[in-house]
């Protein structure tokens, strides 16, 4: 075949559910999407640096955060870490990657998670390396993006737990050697010319659990970004007995909770209830602490649970029902206690499936 084109489909995701600080991710139905070009019929190398053109429509379009430069783009950059593990250098010849990406940019939605799963699944697709399978690309996506829930919900799907397995010194150490052999500075270095070291095997594991199919995510959006450096900062070095046993009780009971059906209401309102990362990034998101403690479904029909998503600032509201309700008495309570005049979206949004490939 010598022209060929696909479309790599990522979800958005949801980390840190409820309890489930850097341990369990939700898949949501916003899609990142790369729409691929390729003339393999192009033996030679192209005019094109790297061989690859990049387009790209949707979120911060036009801003400098979003570069078009093949070994500046995280997506491609990724790609070409799986490729140069396999002996590939550049690009097939004429690639044309146009970039799709609705998924809100530091808002707690997972972006650069997805970026990553895409581009492992980029590399694996033009580099035709079709004996890498989802367990050998997570390990892929752990030696650059090291939390697994966000990562891991995207790349498989649905609603998982994650965990990292305890890595040998050498390999801790050679986290962000594959990076600094693909990228240039400043983001690790010159291209060597050598072959990265490929991650090692089962990095982490992941186990997909239940979703009730009633249940509904709300996302309320502030315009606003809170980096993730920065809601990591907030959080304490050490933490007290009795919060970590607050987490780890209601941990053991949210997988089954949420994937019940129908729904227990209450239930799912108290195991998603959290003493880790929330109390503490209040101060980033003003209004968050008074969205959790006032809303129960007792008080407002159809209302689950709610959760800060990811670092914030999104707001995740699980429910079966009376969306439009629950996402205008959210930003009503997060208008009231921001000091500047903060205007927010919502969505509706489903448990998503894995990133997939569609030929065309």
């Amino acid at each position: 075949m010598a022209s060929e084109s696909f479309i790599v489909k990522v979800p958005s995701s949801s980390a840190n559910i409820g309890p489930g600080f850097d341990v369990i991710g939700l898949a949501l139905s916003i899609y990142l999407e790369l729409h691929v070009t390729i003339d393999r019929s192009k033996s030679e190398p192209s005019n094109l640096p790297l061989n690859c053109r990049i387009t790209y429509e949707g979120q911060g379009e036009g801003s400098p955060d979003i570069s078009l430069d093949p070994s500046s783009n995280l997506i491609t950059r990724v790609a070409l870490y799986v490729l140069r593990c396999h002996g590939q250098r550049s690009f097939p010849a004429e690639t044309h990657v146009h970039i799709v990406n609705p998924i809100p940019l530091g808002r707690g939605l997972g972006s650069s998670g997805s970026a990553v799963v895409a581009g492992v699944m980029l590399g694996r697709e033009v580099g035709q390396l079709h004996h890498l399978d989802l367990d050998r690309l997570f390990d892929f996506c752990l030696m650059i993006e090291r939390h697994p829930d966000n990562v891991g919900a995207s790349l498989y799907g649905g609603f998982v737990g994650t965990y990292l397995r305890p890595l040998k010194p050498e390999d801790v150490q050679r986290i962000e050697i594959p990076l600094s052999e693909v990228l240039p500075a400043p983001a690790g270095g010159v291209d060597t010319g050598k072959t990265p070291p490929e991650p090692p095997h089962g990095i982490g594991r992941h186990i997909k659990f239940p979703w009730a199919k009633e249940i509904k995510a709300i996302a309320i959006i502030p315009d606003f970004q809170v980096p993730t450096h920065l809601a990591r900062e907030v959080l304490p070095p050490h933490y007290t007995r009795p919060d970590v046993t607050f987490n780890m009780q209601r941990i053991a009971l949210l997988p089954v909770a949420l994937g019940a059906s129908p729904p227990d209401p209450e239930l799912i309102h108290l195991t998603m209830q959290d003493k880790v990362h929330q109390p503490y990034r209040q101060t980033l998101i003003p209004g968050l602490g008074e969205v959790v403690q006032s809303m129960s479904p007792g008080s407002q029909p159809g209302f689950l649970g709610v959760c800060l998503s990811g670092a914030g600032p999104t707001i995740l509201a699980l429910a079966t029902g009376h969306f439009e309700e629950i996402a205008e008495r959210i930003i009503k309570i997060l208008k009231a206690a921001n000091p500047k005049e903060i205007d927010c979206q919502w969505r509706v949004l489903d448990a998503a499936e894995g990133a997939q490939v569609i030929r065309r």
